[in-house]
């Protein structure tokens, strides 16, 4: 079951989604929540940086304004945290390195890390709404993470998970049903190949494993050459309130998780996504 969790806050609007998502599944799994800021030091002091002849007092003056900047943004994303609480209990951490090796360390101590799907965390720019932390944390991080879109549809439709019977996808259906995730939904597995029979074959597969938690859970077959439009097209369809998918790197789903399908699948999808690589 789910013991602990870390999410990750700043002022973004994924971000407090993500944050409000986190407290509601402590409250309901029990589980211990640590919230996070993170205050960038090695960017906001440009420790590295090269100053010309004359410009160190420049360049101190504005470093000194980013960390007092950092500092007053990460005690109002506190201070918004507490409130959106409302008294529910929480650990707070002010992480000084970079985001990504802050938050890779962080979240070895915990079983999920919820994250916005376009949280900045200091001086990151996002890409086309994608935080770029988030793929450092699916290619270098041990633990699932639970990416949440800003203004996310809160639907009551079924989790639906994308699985290709590879290793990767075995792993994050294995996470996901011992994390306790399901929250009573019904579970749609989705799988894709060149026929229907082989596609059914395939989520029946996830299904068994499925049931064996306890969990209700019907196969969905998907014939087609795009399956990440098909796994969005199958999520708007039956208004699903979360997607739950590996990482993948051949054929078939594995395409969903590699470059531009990676990021065209987080991007556009408009519930939240818990995905492991």
């Amino acid at each position: 079951m789910l013991r602990s969790i870390l999410v990750a806050l700043d002022d973004t609007p994924g971000a407090k989604a993500a944050r409000d998502a986190a407290i509601a599944l402590s409250r309901r799994t029990g589980a211990v929540l640590t919230a996070a800021v993170v205050l960038d030091r090695p960017h906001t002091e440009s420790e590295h940086e090269l100053v010309p002849l004359g410009g160190a007092a420049f360049k101190a003056k504005r470093d000194a304004a980013r960390v007092k900047r950092a500092q007053e943004d990460a005690q109002l994303a506190l201070a918004e945290c507490a409130a959106a609480a409302a008294g529910h209990p929480y650990d707070e951490v002010k992480l000084d390195d970079a985001p990504e090796p802050a938050l890779l360390r962080a979240g070895a101590t915990h079983d999920l890390l919820v994250i916005g799907r376009d949280s900045t965390l200091g001086l990151e720019a996002t890409e086309e709404g994608v935080a770029p932390v988030i793929e450092r944390l699916l290619l270098e991080g041990a633990r699932p993470l639970l990416v949440i879109p800003p203004a996310p549809v809160l639907a009551e439709g079924p989790v639906l998970v994308g699985y290709d019977a590879s290793i990767p996808a075995m792993v994050a259906l294995q996470l996901f049903a011992l994390l306790g995730l399901a929250e009573g939904a019904p579970l749609r597995v989705a799988s894709a190949a060149e026929t229907r029979e082989e596609a059914l074959a395939m989520a029946e597969e996830g299904c068994t494993y499925l049931r064996r938690h306890g969990l209700e859970a019907t196969p969905l077959a998907m014939v087609g050459g795009r399956p990440a439009d098909l796994l969005l097209a199958e999520a708007e369809a039956l208004q699903a309130r979360m997607l739950v998918v590996g990482s993948f790197e051949e054929s078939g789903l594995r395409r969903l998780f590699t470059g531009s399908a990676t990021h065209a699948l987080l991007r556009r999808a408009r519930c939240p996504v818990f995905i492991h690589h």
